[in-house]
């Protein structure tokens, strides 16, 4: 049997892999750069290999492109502790089996290893990402999910709709879809076709010839025309009269169309990317969205979480729009306190991404100091429910007595335990994998950002109100992405 090659600067994660498998009675060669690995090649091959993606004198994905150049049948695992789209994106590009974001189960990561070896066929890959600022952010696993969605459609021209709330990330996920295709060097255009006006919505989807209508002095190019070699983005298409609607499906269907007022036929070569927040079944069982056109969009579905959903993303993207809005203003880049963060994580943010966005923007306006406290949160921050409070759960084990309101699954009077069997039974019901891992990253992200708020950063007092070790508390502030 040929042996599980794994390549990685860091001797722990060296280790616990080596040991992990070989438990599975599986041979292990390891390896602490790509140079040594490369070499080994002139030799021997590998089954699998796993290579982490930033490495010292070369990276995992100049190492990837290497291999495949010799192995184009070998699977390969790339692992990075970067968990953007651009990281996911160029792993799938240069043609590896599986993503594997750091920190990670080492349970799973054996079985994919173990799913590699079987496996022959490779997904299609992701045309690589370019420029230092990443697309999207996002460690929560339904955002991975996305990413994923996205390497894999990378190389295809097909329909896809994206749903989700507004303020979640449409235009951005439309927008990564179109530069990681073949039609990148095509143009993007956007259009909410719930911001246009009814009357004009069609002139500005198909364009007018000169005299069409009072006021069409010229002719003009509508967003069709304009995307042609490219993608057209239709947001909130939920909100797209009936009429139009009908005139979208005859374009969907056999790519031709007609300008307002003109008699010609026109062609265009678009790939059609809608996104809408609305229940677009509801609409079609109620008649105000038409079911063959529903069909025509929904060829692949991606659905963006809400912020509220993945509340581990939220240091992450508060940091991130924290140093952008610095960038944009041209100061330094204030922190921000970890009560501070405590306090954003609990939000349920109605506005979504947008909304943590623009309050970090305020933030780097507004707040006093270099460095960001509770107190220098905006209003809407500083509610009594936003503090977690002691409650009295009711229930025969003592060991559950007094626990506060976990931010995490909301400020409700029902019990925490209530609210989390709720939210577990919601995910289930969804059709949610990872429902387990998923919650337990939230139970303990919120007990511990509960504890830095109660005891105002102190982290070893912290740690001995929660009844755990200095080091535990620190190692999962690493693992959660809580550490400022």
């Amino acid at each position: 049997m040929k042996s599980i090659w794994v390549v990685d600067d860091d001797h722990s994660i060296r280790f616990v892999l080596e040991k992990a498998l070989s438990r599975e009675g599986l041979p292990v060669r390891t390896f602490s750069n790509a140079r040594d690995l490369l070499a080994a090649l002139d030799d021997d091959t590998p089954q699998v290999l796993v290579s982490d993606i930033r490495m010292p004198g070369g990276s995992g994905l100049d190492l990837l492109a290497k291999v495949k150049a010799r192995l184009p049948g070998l699977p390969v695992i790339i692992m990075t502790a970067y968990s953007d789209l651009d990281s996911a994106v160029s792993a799938f590009q240069g043609g590896a089996f599986e993503y594997l974001p750091k920190p990670f189960d080492l349970t799973r990561a054996v079985e994919l290893i173990r799913r590699a070896q079987e496996e022959s066929v490779r997904e299609a890959v992701a045309e690589e990402g370019a420029g230092q600022m990443p697309e999207m952010l996002g460690q929560a696993p339904a955002m991975q999910d996305v990413f994923r969605a996205i390497g894999r459609l990378s190389q295809s021209h097909v329909t896809v709709m994206i749903t989700g709330e507004s303020g979640s990330g449409k235009e951005l996920v439309a927008r990564a879809l179109h530069k990681h295709s073949p039609r990148a060097d095509g143009p993007f255009v956007a259009i909410n076709t719930a911001a246009i006006p009814k009357d004009l919505l069609e002139s500005e989807l198909f364009g007018h010839e000169r005299g069409a209508f009072t006021g069409a002095q010229a002719t003009r190019r509508g967003r069709f025309e304009q995307a042609d070699g490219g993608t057209l983005f239709l947001d909130e298409i939920g909100d797209m009269p009936l009429e139009l609607q009908t005139r979208l499906l005859r374009v969907l269907s056999d790519g031709q169309f007609y300008r307002v007022g003109g008699h010609s036929p026109m062609r265009s070569n678009v790939r059609v990317i809608a996104a809408t927040h609305q229940n677009l079944e509801e609409r079609v069982r109620t008649g105000a969205f038409r079911e063959d056109l529903f069909h025509r969009l929904n060829v692949i579905r991606l659905r963006l979480p809400a912020l509220r959903e993945r509340r581990e993303d939220v240091p992450m993207l508060a940091r991130f729009f924290l140093q952008r809005s610095a960038n944009e203003l041209g100061v330094e880049a204030k922190r921000i306190s970890e009560p501070a963060l405590a306090r954003l994580a609990g939000f349920d943010y109605p506005g979504n991404v947008r909304q943590l966005e623009n309050i970090c923007h305020w933030l780097s306006v507004m707040a006093p100091g270099q460095v960001i406290e509770t107190k220098d949160l905006p209003p809407e921050l500083q509610a009594p429910a936003m503090v977690a409070t002691a409650v009295e759960i009711e229930t025969h084990s003592p060991a559950v007595q007094h626990l506060p309101i976990l931010p995490s699954f909301g400020s409700s009077p029902e019990t925490w335990v209530a609210e989390m069997a709720r939210e577990a039974r919601r995910l289930l019901s969804a059709g949610e994998t990872d429902v387990w891992d998923a919650l337990t990253r939230r139970f303990e992200a919120s007990l511990i950002l509960t504890a830095l708020d109660v005891t105002r950063g102190r982290r070893i007092e912290a740690a001995q109100k929660l009844g755990i070790g200095r080091n535990t508390i620190t190692r999962k502030i690493q693992e959660l992405g809580l550490d400022a």
